[in-house]
């Protein structure tokens, strides 16, 4: 686990190159400590910082070069099947023109690469893992960067008159000083609605991310940008098994994915909620490991958000070391600073796991594994069930449409709770498909809250391309809504937060349910055997008999710190202040965004915390990080 940068200008001289790249690498030195290196040649400079996890020697220092030094490589991620491409590659190939690959160390860093010496860019189809790389090639001046399926790993990018930039953080973009940034206020609605930038946009102006499952080339001085790997692919059924014999296909790839993401050569754990999805990655763990699994709970004095009950009972279950965070608020305040500043995009989600990630390191551990993608892909949100009933009511798809809108309109008027403005705005939809009710299980404010704050509204049109492949009246919704998770709040909200706020503090996170070779099946699964009468189902039933059924079917709690408690009182004047200046900022509608804050005090019930937090963060990254 690492961090990468590089920069393709003919326009800066070599000195200016090394000056940028290094200050690019200085920004990502928290996500890799235990090296750090550059490559330049004719207007092409490449950094790397390194965490190390498989092969603790330099061997792994990067870049990386070929044997005859033409081809360079900076890798941040992860290769969970390098063993079995390493064994591939030192074969000669039958039938082929390809030779033996003679391996010179244990990285999973020069599988990779020669990976890319074989097959070129279709290297990515034989890569199981999480990664962002690239591989310049100096002889022909052309530059091939990859991210993985699922956008576990981060890779931003600029081009403009200047050159192309890239790098694991927004953070270096904006520290190699290749231009000034600013806002790009084309988000700003977006942003409001839905605490985050979808992809490939950012808040930053100039500034996109490279979409997962895709791949990029450089050359002769254009970009060009291509998909390899899109779950919608896989929404069909692959083969008709029974559903016990699902079920056990199921467990098995499972079991596969927590077994190649145990591979390491550091001390390693899990995030341990006590819920459905963290007590099974443990429990496979516990069942595939010859050491006792290390443990990690985050605990509050408040009880109703606690579930340090759950978590020990599923420690005591399966013998772990169990570590219980007890968090105060006066712990949390302590650490707010350092969670804020280690923000690379803001967002209203990703403090809790900079809590649970810097106690984690600070026990020893520098990988960790957790329960991220299993609602995802097991329809264990809320969200799934709503939009699953709500494709099936057929009282409301005949219902006249003026009707439906007026009596949405009588019941916005008279709402006095969040559930209730919801009900309104579904009424008022021009239709039941997924391209309108999606994006409004999604957001944060009604349509005319929205109006309230800022100019541009968010629409939910992005989504018409996707949703119209998607073979929804087949009887695969849930399977749609999979992959609408994924390509929004999974990619945009949690791995991004994952990512950045583990890596602030050096820790490396693996996702056992993301194993693209299980998603791939999963989807393929039809509603059937996946609606939630009760809690993930399917996946219960797949993994019968290990975790108790007091963890499957007790109220889903989530990992939710006491915020509306916090913002009220300890957090109550770094709130006010960072909205106030937000205010004053210019970019919100007059009063809107300091009303906003004295509703929420006044405990208004159609302003949660969550309506406001994001604000707070916004206001806080963009003063930290000088963008106007």
């Amino acid at each position: 686990m690492c961090g990468i940068n590089g920069i393709v200008s003919d326009t800066l001289t070599e000195q200016e190159h090394l000056h940028k790249i290094g200050m690019m690498n200085e920004a990502l030195q928290h996500r890799g400590p235990d090296h750090t290196g550059t490559y330049y040649t004719r207007g092409v400079s490449l950094g790397h910082t390194r965490l190390s996890i498989i092969d603790l020697s330099s061997d792994g220092n990067q870049p990386f070069y070929s044997s005859d030094r033409r081809y360079v490589l900076v890798f941040n991620g992860e290769l969970y099947n390098y063993r079995e491409l390493k064994l591939e590659l030192q074969r000669v190939g039958q039938g082929t023109s390809h030779q033996p690959y003679f391996f010179k160390t244990g990285t999973d860093t020069e599988v990779i690469l020669a990976a890319f010496l074989r097959w070129g860019k279709q290297c990515v189809q034989y890569l199981n893992g999480m990664f962002a790389f690239a591989v310049y090639d100096s002889q022909t001046g052309e530059m091939f960067i990859a991210r993985d399926r699922f956008g576990v790993k981060p890779l931003y990018y600029h081009y403009g008159q200047n050159g192309f930039v890239f790098s694991s953080e927004i953070r270096a973009i904006l520290k190699s000083g290749i231009k000034s940034f600013e806002l790009n206020r084309q988000v700003l609605a977006e942003y409001t609605q839905y605490q985050t930038v979808s992809a490939p946009n950012t808040i930053v102006k100039g500034i996109q991310v490279l979409l997962p499952g895709h791949y990029l080339e450089v050359k002769n001085g254009k970009v060009e940008q291509a998909a390899y790997w899109q779950p919608e692919q896989f929404v069909r059924s692959q083969e008709s098994l029974s559903y016990e014999a699902t079920c056990d296909k199921i467990r098995e790839l499972l079991t596969l994915s927590v077994q190649r993401r145990l591979v390491a050569d550091v001390p390693f754990g899990a995030f341990l909620s006590g819920g459905i999805d963290s007590s099974i990655v443990v429990g496979l763990m516990a069942s595939v490991s010859s050491e006792p699994v290390q443990t990690f709970n985050v605990s509050f004095d408040e009880s109703a958000f606690s579930e340090s009950v759950y978590a020990k009972a599923i420690a005591q279950r399966f013998n772990t070391r169990h570590h219980e965070i007890r968090l105060t608020p006066s712990d949390f305040l302590n650490e707010l600073p350092v969670a804020l500043k280690a923000m690379d995009h803001p967002g209203g989600d990703g403090i809790n796991t900079f809590i649970v990630s810097k106690a984690t390191k600070d026990a020893g551990i520098t990988m960790a594994l957790s329960g991220i993608g299993g609602d995802e892909l097991f329809a264990g949100y809320a969200n799934f069930k709503r939009l699953y009933q709500l494709h099936h009511n057929w009282k409301l798809k005949v219902a006249p449409e003026l009707f439906r809108k007026a009596a949405g309109s009588v019941i916005q008027q008279f709402s006095n709770s969040i559930s209730k403005a919801k009900i309104a705005e579904v009424l008022k939809l021009p239709g039941f498909g997924l391209e309108h009710t999606y994006p409004l299980s999604r957001s944060l404010f009604t349509v005319k809250e929205l109006s309230r704050l800022v100019k541009v509204e968010a629409g939910g049109t992005k989504w018409h391309d996707i949703i119209k492949k998607l073979p929804v009246s087949d009887g695969y919704l849930l399977s749609a809504v999979s992959v609408l998770e994924m390509k929004s709040y999974l990619h945009d909200v949690l791995l991004r937060d994952t990512d950045q706020m583990a890596m602030a503090v050096a820790l490396e996170v693996r996702e056992p349910f993301l194993d693209y070779k299980l998603a791939e099946y999963v989807l393929g699964i039809k509603d059937d055997w996946k609606f939630p009468h009760t809690p993930k189902k399917l996946l219960t039933d797949s993994v019968k008999g290990l975790i108790p059924d007091d963890s499957i079917h007790r109220p889903k709690m989530g990992f939710t710190l006491p915020w509306a408690l916090w913002l009220k009182n300890e957090l109550k004047l770094f709130c006010e202040q960072q909205m106030n200046d937000l205010e004053n900022a210019g970019l919100y509608n007059p009063q809107s965004v300091t009303g906003i804050w004295k509703r929420f005090l006044n405990n208004d019930p159609k302003v949660s915390w969550s309506r406001v937090w994001h604000l707070v963060v916004l206001q806080h990254w963009l003063k930290q990080n000088g963008i106007g």
